[in-house]
């Protein structure tokens, strides 16, 4: 399910981050790396066979980090606009994933989304693994730093019960497979929606809820879960599912995305645009089936 997977890479201290990050999936059944460096078509103009000579090495240095985890590597380096040409890229090559960093070359102190990755996410083709990339103060200056480490050890898999949560639920039945991690099954009781008229049914709400998550829980400890534990607060759902993620002993959040064609303005505003934004874990979103 997650074979191949492409990586975005701008050959930055960040991205070498990430290729530590990469090695993990092959605990998860990954073989095949491909890695994409971007040529912007606006920034590169007519140096584009200098530039792609100069940055070569770094980029074979990378693979071969990879290469040394048993992954078989290829290295692509086209000329474009980032977000088509590895979308591209990844319909040409049938790539199971799609792995990009929070941040780029241009580091910055914050939680947003560096430019590729904010577009990726707007159209979003396939699953996205987002590695958050911070910074760390060593030696009088600053360091890249990959929040993944033993990144399926412990996973938070928010859901909605819609159709597109129970497509990212396959995706952690194979994780949990391959990898027998803990999961914490997550809904939320949306009080914005349920406050005004539907209080008094809060408590009918959680028992329907905490049956469909108790099935839930049933598959993923038949697939070889170590522990599944099941919550449903009442509150608004980004501001929960980040305070658990920043609150528990998680490393991982695995959870639906809305695609191109859906409503909530395509991705801007939804709550797995929020929670890639502003989780300090990897996220693993999964776009709806077309």
């Amino acid at each position: 399910m997650l074979s191949h997977i492409l990586v975005a890479t701008d050959a930055s201290e960040a991205s070498d981050r990430i290729m530590d990050c990469v090695k993990g999936l092959a605990h998860v059944g990954s073989r095949r790396a491909t890695l994409v460096h971007v040529f912007h078509v606006r920034d590169v103009g007519g140096l584009y066979e200098p530039l792609k000579r100069e940055i070569q090495p770094r980029l074979e240095q990378q693979a071969a980090l990879l290469r040394e985890a048993g992954f078989e590597v290829t290295i692509e380096t086209p000329l474009g606009f980032p977000a088509e040409e590895l979308h591209r890229i990844a319909r040409e090559s049938e790539a199971k994933l799609l792995v990009a960093g929070s941040h780029g070359a241009s580091l910055a102190r914050d939680k947003l989304l560096g430019s590729t990755a904010s577009e990726l996410l707007h159209r979003l083709q396939l699953p996205m693994l987002l590695i958050r990339i911070q910074l760390m103060e060593e030696d009088g200056g600053l360091r890249c730093r990959a929040a993944c480490q033993g990144m399926f050890r412990s996973i938070l898999f928010p859901t909605d019960f819609s159709d597109n949560a129970e497509h990212a639920f396959v995706f952690l039945e194979h994780i949990v497979r391959e990898a027998n991690s803990d999961v914490t099954l997550l809904h939320v009781q949306d009080k914005s929606r349920i406050e005004r008229h539907l209080k008094h049914r809060l408590e009918e709400f959680n028992e329907i809820d905490a049956e469909r998550l108790a099935g839930m829980k049933l598959r993923l400890e038949q697939c070889g879960a170590k522990q599944v534990a099941t919550e449903i607060p009442y509150g608004h759902p980004i501001e929960e599912i980040l305070n658990r993620a920043r609150g528990g002993d998680f490393s991982l959040i695995v959870m639906g995305a809305q695609g191109r064609g859906f409503l909530a303005e395509i991705f801007l505003g939804s709550v797995a645009n929020q929670v890639a934004r502003l989780a300090p874990l990897p996220v693993l979103l999964v776009p709806a089936l077309r």
